[in-house]
């Protein structure tokens, strides 16, 4: 598909420069020529030659008006002067019907096949479709076949030639689209703004909660080491009162061997003193 692009762009400069030298007879002959020529569908450049625009006061007043057609009709205008413009050759017919499929989908994406048939003045489906198939092989536009709901889809389809006239038209759109574009962003904008805010907001609540956190964590360190140090420190007041009624361990079972040892003496002695009676 490139390729053909490239091919087209080529024979439009061969014609564009054979069209400034040519005069009269050759240059009508030289724009039929372009007419039928397979991949040139802009034509601008061509009429803006002062040479071609002299066509118009010429007797060649008839070419100069197909070559508008062209530019800027529809097979529907040549249809509604034919009797004065000069006849088409079927690769001409074909080509100003491909013009006028791009200039109905420059209206509407979704062309009905009623439409197409009754704009390009053909008489069945299947010439429609055919057509159609030319002119998306063409790179002319592109699309799809709808067979069942009877109609064309179109995804893209070329520019044609723009008249003087309606500059002032497409200059005024154009400034309410980029007032348009202007309103959105300063929509975009506003939304950002408060978006930042809010993010501003979220971070400032975020770095209190974790202040009080870390607050809160300190205060339960310093709770709980102060709790284990009185634990530490202090007894249980009915513990201690017990600890001093009770003796050692160790003085409970040195004194009653002291006893003991005492009364074996005293009893060793009184044997002693019975005996010597």
């Amino acid at each position: 598909m490139s390729a053909e692009l490239k091919v087209t762009g080529q024979n439009q400069e061969q014609f564009l420069l054979l069209a400034k030298s040519a005069r009269g007879a050759a240059l009508a002959t030289l724009i039929h020529q372009v007419l039928e020529a397979p991949g040139v569908y802009v034509f601008g450049e061509l009429l803006d030659m002062p040479n071609v625009r002299e066509l118009a006061e010429s007797d060649f007043a008839s070419t100069f008006r197909l070559l508008t057609v062209f530019a800027y009709g529809t097979y529907s205008d040549y249809l509604a002067e034919a009797r004065n413009l000069p006849p088409l050759t079927e690769a001409q017919k074909n080509k100003l019907r491909h013009l006028s499929v791009v200039t109905l989908a420059a209206k509407v994406k979704c062309i009905p096949y009623a439409v197409l048939l009754e704009a390009l003045a053909l008489h069945n489906v299947r010439q429609l479709e055919d057509l159609v198939i030319e002119a998306v092989y063409a790179d002319v536009l592109r699309g799809s076949l709808d067979q069942r709901n009877q109609r064309l889809e179109v995804d893209y389809s070329i520019g044609r030639d723009i008249q003087r006239q309606d500059l002032s038209a497409i200059a005024r759109t154009l400034q309410e689209w980029c007032v348009g574009c202007e309103v959105v962003l300063a929509g975009i904008e506003e939304q950002v703004s408060r978006a930042n805010q809010h993010k501003e907001q979220q971070l400032g609540l975020k770095q209190q909660i974790e202040s009080e956190v870390a607050n809160l964590k300190k205060t339960i360190k310093v709770t709980t080491a102060a709790a284990a140090a009185a634990a530490a420190t202090s007894q249980d007041p009915e513990q201690h009162l017990t600890e001093l009624r009770e003796p050692a361990p160790g003085a409970s079972q040195r004194q009653p061997s002291k006893k003991a040892s005492k009364g074996k003496g005293l009893r060793g002695s009184a044997k002693i003193w019975s005996k010597s009676n």
